[in-house]
């Protein structure tokens, strides 16, 4: 790279209670201990964030983010929200579930109400929410996620993006702090990709910390301020999008590809037609603003 081929400078420490979530040395097993989904993962995630999580299958962000909701109680180690050591009590999930949305890979192991109004009301009405404030919970959301027109459809009848858009409004109605998404835009097609894509912006934009799983490493040095990069249940990586896309040798061992507006970046630089000094460009967009 023509960008940083030199150490980055240290990043500022994040003030504690500028952190929302910390995990620290998180082990993990699926089969009382003979291997490890996790190993001795620490790291942690600052409040308002947009947070990329990159790596092969298998690597542990599904089994990660299933910690962080209270799915999964991990082997050892600990796992602290909002300064808090989260407790596995059914008073203490349901407390930590409110405020920490999951919204899985895939929808169908998610959804299980009989039309999309009761699904997206599900559970605001089991957090107590007064009867009036959870319909107008519920109407919001279905207007923001273009669910309206679908309220009363059964929801085994919808597509694939639909369903998607029904999962990411459960999340969103009962207003969490935290929302994980597991491959978000998987298999969906461009106009549900978009939706998706613009519901994520809408929860940024309201402060909301959102933690994403994504194969795609063009979305991920736009969208993310902060990523973090798993194999064989490790951290492997964690900084900024920049910062982790411009580490040959952190890529080669995650088998992680350069994004294309960085890769065009690079070439431009060699060829002499760029400034190797210019900011890294975030999408090609920006990078057609160099070349202008």
């Amino acid at each position: 790279m023509t960008q940083k081929e030199t150490e980055a400078p240290a990043r500022p420490v994040c003030p504690e209670s500028e952190v929302i979530l910390q995990a620290d040395h998180l082990f993990f097993s699926y089969d009382q201990g003979r291997s490890c989904a996790l190993r001795d993962l620490s790291l942690k995630i600052r409040r308002g964030s947009k947070t990329a999580f990159l790596g092969a299958n298998g690597s542990g962000k599904s089994t990660f983010f299933l910690c962080c909701n209270g799915i999964h109680r991990p082997t050892s180690g600990t796992l602290s929200f909002a300064g808090k050591l989260v407790g596995y009590s059914r008073k203490e999930l349901l407390s930590l579930r409110q405020k920490v949305g999951i919204v899985f890979q895939d929808p169908d192991s998610q959804l299980f109400s009989s039309s999309v109004y009761q699904e997206i009301s599900f559970g605001v009405m089991n957090l107590g929410f007064p009867e009036e404030k959870a319909r107008q919970a519920v109407e919001r959301i279905l207007d923001e996620m273009e669910l309206t027109s679908l309220k009363s459809r059964p929801v085994h009848t919808l597509s694939g993006g639909q369903k998607k858009q029904v999962s990411i409004a459960d999340i969103l109605v009962m207003e969490p702090e935290l929302v994980i998404l597991d491959e978000p835009a998987s298999a969906l097609d461009p106009r549900h990709t978009k939706l998706v894509r613009e519901a994520v912006k809408r929860m940024t934009d309201k402060g909301i910390t959102v933690m994403m799983a994504t194969h795609d490493v063009d979305f991920a040095l736009d969208w993310a301020d902060e990523a973090v990069v798993l194999k064989d249940g490790c951290v492997l990586g964690q900084g900024t999008p920049e910062e982790i896309f411009t580490d040959s040798e952190l890529l080669s061992q995650a088998n992680l590809s350069v994004p294309a507006a960085l890769r065009l970046f690079d070439s431009l630089c060699r060829k002499g037609i760029l400034d190797p000094s210019l900011p890294i460009p975030r999408n090609l967009d920006e990078l057609e603003s160099y070349l202008a």
